[in-house]
């Protein structure tokens, strides 16, 4: 049956067999109760319904707190569906006909905020983003306000353009959200989580950017001018891939420490950028949407700076009766978050929102970011072939203070991106064909931030206890392996036990504290590494479309 539906909307979503979404969109348009508000006036609404904060920023309360992935349904064509479905995704499909029917029926009755903004500033791939927002409650006029402090004046844009269509009080039980990537258009029913909105759009930019020869990739982005063992300031282009609580954005908005005169960094973006085969990568927004959560760390005063100025924007952060702002606070939620100005970085901004071409850089530095605390390096040196499949493996580890019977397994997210639509090996595929074609100017490394030398035992009752803590890595570690990085100053030698280089001296700490023959017997060594690579191995065989090259780099 479902089969059966999946082939039907891939050709043709008709509604009473008149209409396909598209032009379901342009009969929105034209609606009378469509209301187009200036970016000036969206905000005098919307601060009627925050809380004022301490910093004469506000801050919003939620009804959903997170991305309702679970309820989410890419519709199209054999290249963009999703291959294993669960039941409510089913029921989603089955009923979608009728779902359309009654979006356009509600859709003339209520009054409905029209907002046009511009994904990225650029001549190349900068589409129109265009988001209609259902205000029945009128409290939704915050879901526009961001969207509008996120990306940039609409004036400019490519010819492509990208649709949202919003719903935020649609029925609870009846919460989805369906992406139709091949016509660019996205509904979002029952969710006033701002993340939703945010990331519809650039999921279907990226599908867009993938369909024109670029791989739109979820990593930090910035340029980091460093000088190297000759005295000359080198500039090199920096890409970091890494799943939530990894460190990605930490070391986005980290200077490492580079304080030589002529050195330093230049934050680009934070989240997505669309990354071209010479090298260059394009970015999509004005505003960062950053989690809350750390912003009391001294690791993280960058983004705290920006945090306290008075264009941020924040969502579910708890701000006391004083307007007193709480990061650390998660009564409310661990998902706190907040849309901060790049402007608002001050010296630490990079001049426009695009890391230029490698013709204009000494070169580019990906950095596949990790948390483990076993056995893995805290830096690993990879050939193009291994950084691929670091690529797809997208690895970390479950934490305790998610699922506490998983603590220590690995959780694996091709390309560090839950947001990739289509076959995963045709963008694994095209990172290897982007690093081989720049051969030495891109460097490509796996960079550990948790520990080594952890032991960790399962109880009765199924959970883990660790019975032996690892040497932590500390922020100031990561920060001196990339400023010896950047340097050119490391000594590198082969790994005893992964097919990868490691460093034998780094200036500025003393990397024997993560010699792995410190905390394990032999025995236990041999295990630990054998385990990981056939979990390794067993991942990335299941993508069949993947280069060989790729899969036989263990």
């Amino acid at each position: 049956m479902v089969n059966k539906l999946f082939k039907y909307f891939s050709t043709r979503l008709s509604i009473g067999d008149k209409m396909d979404v598209k032009y379901l969109v342009r009969e929105i348009e034209k609606l009378p109760n469509i209301q187009k508000i200036s970016a000036g006036k969206l905000e005098k609404l919307a601060k009627k319904y925050g809380r004022k904060t301490e910093f004469k920023n506000y801050n919003f309360s939620t009804s959903v707190r997170h991305r309702s992935a679970n309820l989410t349904v890419i519709i199209g064509s054999e290249r963009v569906r999703q291959k294993n479905l669960n039941e409510r995704q089913k029921e989603i499909l089955r009923n979608l006909d009728k779902t359309l029917e009654r979006v356009k029926s509600y859709l003339k009755k209520v009054p409905v905020v029209m907002v046009e903004r511009r994904m990225g500033q650029n001549d190349i791939f900068s589409p129109k983003c265009v988001l209609f927002t259902s205000v029945y409650k009128e409290e939704f006029v915050r879901l526009p306000f961001m969207f509008s402090v996120s990306y940039f004046d609409p004036r400019g844009h490519t010819q492509d353009t990208l649709y949202t269509i919003a719903i935020p009080e649609w029925k609870e039980e009846d919460r989805q959200i369906l992406v139709f990537p091949e016509d660019g258009i996205t509904f979002i029913l029952g969710s006033d989580y701002y993340g939703e909105i945010k990331k519809s759009f650039l999921r279907m930019g990226m599908w867009a950017a993938k369909q024109k020869g670029m791989l739109g990739i979820h990593a930090g982005a910035k340029i980091i001018r460093a000088k190297d063992i000759y005295g000359a300031v080198r500039r090199y282009g920096m890409l970091l891939f890494g799943l939530t609580a990894t460190g990605k954005t930490t070391h986005t908005c980290h200077n490492h420490g580079l304080d030589k005169p002529g050195e330093g960094v230049e934050i680009v973006q934070d989240d997505v950028v669309f990354w071209r085969k010479d090298g260059s990568a394009l970015g999509t927004e004005k505003g960062f949407f950053i989690k809350t959560d750390g912003l009391d760390s001294e690791a993280q005063r960058l983004l705290r700076e920006a945090a306290t100025k008075k264009g941020a924007v924040f969502e579910n952060v708890m701000v006391d009766y004083r307007g007193r702002v709480h990061f650390s606070d998660d009564t409310l939620t661990g998902n706190g978050r907040g849309v901060i100005q790049r402007d608002d970085l001050g010296k630490y901004k990079h001049k426009t929102v695009d890391i230029p071409p490698l013709n204009e850089l000494d070169g580019l530095i990906i950095l596949f970011i990790t948390r483990r605390n076993t056995i893995l390096p805290i830096i690993s040196k990879l050939t193009p072939e291994q950084a691929a499949a670091a690529f797809m493996l997208g690895e970390s580890v479950e934490s305790s203070g998610g699922d506490p019977r998983r603590a220590g397994e690995s959780v694996r997210v091709v390309g560090t991106n839950p947001f990739i639509i289509g076959d995963f090996a045709e963008e694994g595929n095209r990172f290897y064909e982007f690093v081989k074609a720049n051969g030495q100017k891109i460097q490509c490394y796996l960079m550990n931030t948790g520990a080594v030398g952890e032991i960790m035992v399962k109880k009765k009752d199924g959970t883990k206890e660790i019975r032996q803590k690892g040497e932590k890595i500390k922020i100031e570690d990561n920060a001196a392996i990339i400023r010896a990085i950047a340097r050119g100053t490391i000594e590198w030698k082969k790994d005893d036990y992964f097919n990868v280089l490691v460093p034998a001296r780094v200036d500025d700490m003393d990397i024997t504290r993560f010699d792995i023959r410190k905390y394990y017997t032999k025995d236990m060594i041999k295990k630990l590494v054998n385990d990981l690579i056939k979990e390794r191995k067993d991942y990335i065989r299941k993508f069949k479309k993947l280069r060989k090259e790729i899969v036989k780099s263990f």
